[in-house]
């Protein structure tokens, strides 16, 4: 008997450079407190902490570390790229990136429209903050397919939690459906996440 297992889903984890993370969180932290705009919407949203997303979409242009950190994950990107063998003409681009800084509080399932490669950078994970949730591509379609044996093989599950740490870059395809469940962490987790096009 053959079992071959078909359509794979690619999910990179690597780990920025450490140099970047004191810069990182210090200017999260500066944004969380000075971006009335950003503070506005996440109120506004029920959002449970701070988001830059609908306020601010220079970053990498208006605070050095970004554009560090741009520069890093660029290098990330065009590896994951590689190993998941995407047939890209030309060099992907940094499309967005914004700041979160959650205590709490998490992100319900989306997936990123429009980008090509997604991902997370997380600067600050205090104890019981919630892992990245990430949903198999297939779940709508199982109707009648059973749930998996609880010490089933990671790819064979309906879901999988990637747990971070500081520094760890997470990289998927944009259509993966993900989430951040809520945590129970005392501290704020602050992440960066990002979209390639």
């Amino acid at each position: 008997m053959t079992i071959r297992n078909l359509f794979p889903t690619p999910f990179y984890e690597g780990a920025i450079d450490p140099a970047l993370l004191e810069d990182l969180e210090h200017s999260c932290r500066s944004l969380a407190r000075d971006d009335r705009a950003g503070r506005a919407w996440s109120k506004e949203h029920g959002y449970a902490g701070y988001t830059s997303y609908a306020s601010l979409t220079d970053l990498p242009q208006r605070d050095p570390a970004f554009d560090d950190l741009r520069r890093d994950l660029d290098r990330h990107v065009k590896a994951f790229a590689a190993a998941a063998h995407l047939d890209i003409a030309k060099r992907l681009k940094l499309d967005s990136l914004w700041v979160n800084v959650l205590k709490g509080g998490g992100h319900s399932g989306h997936i990123h429209p429009h980008s090509i490669v997604s991902g997370t950078v997380y600067v600050s994970v205090p104890p019981g903050a919630g892992a990245l949730k990430l949903e198999d591509p297939r779940l709508p379609l199982m109707m009648a397919s059973p749930s998996r044996l609880l010490d089933a093989p990671e790819e064979t599950r309906n879901f999988v939690y990637a747990v971070p740490q500081p520094g760890t870059v997470f990289l998927w395809e944009s259509w993966l459906r993900h989430e951040v469940p809520s945590g129970s962490a005392k501290t704020e987790r602050i992440s960066i996440s990002f979209n390639y096009s």
